[in-house]
């Protein structure tokens, strides 16, 4: 019982790390879920989480990069494989070597041998981290493909060199040649095992639905299962289980293809189930590294032997070491072939270097495998150094992982020399994609029952695409305008509120029909506030909620009536209201006129003409149509946001674009819901 309540409350703290990174983008997700894991051991409740690293191995890493691995286009990975295999195979061995007698050197009370084991720990990069760095830092999309690639192949060799220097270090024996023969075993069987084993169990898949057994639930957990067979079969073997995942992920990538058209229904479910999973199993990842981050910590510091400062200057220079031996490594060899797959050869730029040096984090490979060092030698002593050389390893990760979150957007944001021109066609370019997003969600609910409803909305956004794609050369400045636009319209709002509340008073609206509307106006309100201002308004409604109630218990004779107001009343209403906000904004704009004022006024002179378009004669279609309709159009505004988040974390928008899209996407959902309110 007291391991579930522990898994709940991660679960949870993972669900708060976005909720927070939302209010603080500047800050990534990964630092905010070690710093909640972090302080979870902090305060006294008692909590404590040992971390096993083979099982951590199996239940963490295996399914992400077997998903990496499902991923990631097998063509550029071919096209990079030279400098993938520089990074991944040669960089490491020559990280043990040189961080190695480093370490031996700067702390002498670290044997030669374990020193060689803290270095190749240290070596692989972690293709956890790395994506879940990019999403939030705009890098070139071919160095983002060379550190995914070299993140899914860099754990073999780093694993391999690992266990054979603490291997030496327990024992006291070493064998080159031994060593060189199980590395090459290890990885070649790894990616033989890994295609193999996939092979078959697409192979049972097949046989499963020939037999007519195409039941999605059932196929969907083969999907599941198998990077943890891929992992175990290849573990009881002998070869590296990590890799024979990320090969599995591979061959697995292809049988993805096929199904889209043969069984299109199980990729949409498999893709919905992988997104959770993924979500849960890299959230978990870094809280689980906050966890221990503190415990490790503890042990050295207060150990009275060790001098903190310089324990801690030992992490810098060897973090500051590997960035150098990582730079000067793809420097020496980007001059010699085709490093970013350019046909002229050009050696990349520094900057594109630096990018490549700093991006390569540490991350959960490296602690499992600290955490993994025996506590006691052959001979019965204990490791030596076995506490300084985890706290040494966990502060890297940490280096690295704020270096790449403080110094990656820096180097990687390019200055702006775009013209407004070409700003505001890639502004209306990336709304026509989210709407086009919008479409395909709609298109995929289409049925019988509802499908002149998905019609209609699909009419409404085909609509809009239209009219926004003749705007070219007339869009409004973005995003400062829509802040400003959406400013004006919570000052209409106002206005609206205040022509209620002066005929509530003068007796010409009902106690419902005024509750009723500015229950509405709350809604649409919240839907326009910043992110920065929700707190503000929720309190502000909280207040005037508040005062309503006082003015029910005053005047007990509504209380004992409410009735639920017509709703061509409430038109009525709100065709007076936008014709009181049309006159404000109308005198606004004869004595100061701009763009947001402007647009909130089109806005409201459109809601008129629509309102008396619908008094004079237009019928509503039956109830069932206009509730598919309401369902649709928040479908679809769901669906945007989809998009928006999907473009973000593949880095194909800038966070700027992302805020400056959902700003669109939360007036078109006030407009929405205005709409339906009113019928």
């Amino acid at each position: 019982m007291h391991v579930f309540i522990i898994i709940l409350i991660l679960l949870v703290l993972i669900g708060v790390s976005n909720v927070v990174n939302r209010f603080v983008p500047f800050i990534p997700i990964p630092l905010i879920q070690i710093a909640l894991g972090a302080v979870l051991v902090i305060v006294p409740l008692g909590i404590h989480l040992e971390l096993e690293p083979e099982l951590f191995f199996l239940l963490f890493i295996a399914p992400l990069l077997y998903h990496d691995g499902k991923h990631t286009p097998r063509d550029e990975l071919w096209k990079l494989r030279a400098p993938i295999l520089l990074l991944a195979v040669g960089l490491v061995f020559i990280t043990v070597c040189v961080v190695g007698y480093v370490v031996h050197w700067l702390i002498p009370s670290i044997p030669l041998a374990a020193a060689f084991g803290l270095a190749a720990i240290l070596s692989p990069t972690d293709a956890v981290s790395v994506s879940a760095l990019a999403g939030r830092i705009h890098l070139p999309k071919s160095l983002m493909r060379l550190l995914e690639g070299e993140a899914l192949m860099n754990d073999a060799s780093g694993l391999v060199a690992f266990k054979f220097a603490i291997a030496a270090a327990v024992t006291g024996v070493f064998s080159f040649p031994k060593a060189s023969l199980s590395f090459l075993v290890i990885s070649i069987g790894g990616l033989l095992v890994g295609a193999l084993v996939a092979f078959l169990i697409i192979g049972i898949r097949q046989l499963l639905r020939r037999a007519g057994l195409e039941d999605e639930t059932m196929h969907m957990l083969l999907q599941i299962l198998t990077p943890f067979m891929l992992y175990l079969i290849a573990e009881e073997i002998g070869v590296s289980g990590i890799l024979a995942a990320v090969a599995g992920g591979l061959v697995h990538a292809i049988e993805n293809e096929r199904l889209a058209f043969t069984m299109p229904k199980l990729r949409n479910v498999s893709n919905a189930t992988w997104s959770v999973i993924l979500f849960v199993l890299n959230g978990l990842v870094f809280v689980l590294l906050g966890l221990q981050i503190p415990g490790v910590s503890r042990t050295i510091l207060r150990d009275p032997h060790f001098d903190n400062f310089k324990v801690i200057g030992y992490a810098i220079l060897i973090f500051v070491l590997l960035l150098l031996l990582r730079f000067v490594w793809t420097l020496i060899f980007a001059r010699g072939g085709r490093w970013f797959g350019n046909a002229n050869q050009e050696v990349p730029s520094l900057r594109i270097l630096t990018l490549t040096a700093i991006s390569g984090v540490r991350g959960a490979i490296t602690l499992a495998g600290a955490f993994s060092i025996p506590l006691i030698l052959q001979n019965g002593a204990p490791f030596p150094q076995r506490d300084l050389i985890i706290f040494l390893a966990s502060s890297i990760i940490l280096f690295s992982l704020l270096t790449a979150s403080i110094v990656l957007p820096l180097i990687a944001k390019k200055k702006s020399t775009e013209g407004d021109a070409e700003k505001e066609r890639m502004e209306r370019e990336w709304q026509l994609e989210v709407m086009a997003a919008a479409v395909r969600a709609l298109e995929n609910t289409s049925n019988e029952k509802h499908e002149a409803a998905v019609d209609t909305v699909i009419g409404d956004y085909k609509l809009m695409m239209q009219q926004l794609d003749q705007k070219e050369g007339k869009l409004r400045r973005l995003p400062r305008f829509q802040q400003e636009e959406a400013e004006m319209r919570l000052l209409a709002l106002d206005i609206e509120r205040k022509y209620v509340n002066d005929r509530l008073e003068s007796g010409q609206v009902s106690r419902e029909q005024a509750t009723y509307y500015l229950n509405m106006l709350e809604q649409v309100e919240l839907i326009l506030a910043n992110k920065l201002d929700v707190g503000k308004v929720i309190v502000k409604n909280i207040w005037r909620r508040l005062k309503l109630i006082f003015a029910f218990l005053t005047q007990p004779r509504f209380a004992s009536n409410i009735v639920e107001p017509d709703m061509a009343e409430i038109r009525t209403l709100k065709m007076q209201c936008s014709q009181a906000v049309v006159e404000e904004f109308s005198k606004r704009c004869a004595y100061q006129s701009d763009e947001a004022t402007e647009g909130v006024l089109d806005y409201y002179q459109q809601m008129v003409d629509r309102l008396r378009r619908f008094a004079f004669g237009s019928r509503r279609k039956d109830s069932t149509f206009n509730d598919s309709r309401r369902e649709l159009h928040w479908i679809a505004i769901q669906a945007e946001r989809d998009a928006v988040q999907w473009f973000y974390e593949r880095g194909d928008i800038t966070r700027d674009m992302a805020a400056l899209l959902r700003r669109i996407i939360r007036n078109r959902e006030a407009s929405l819901y205005e709409l339906e309110e009113i019928g």
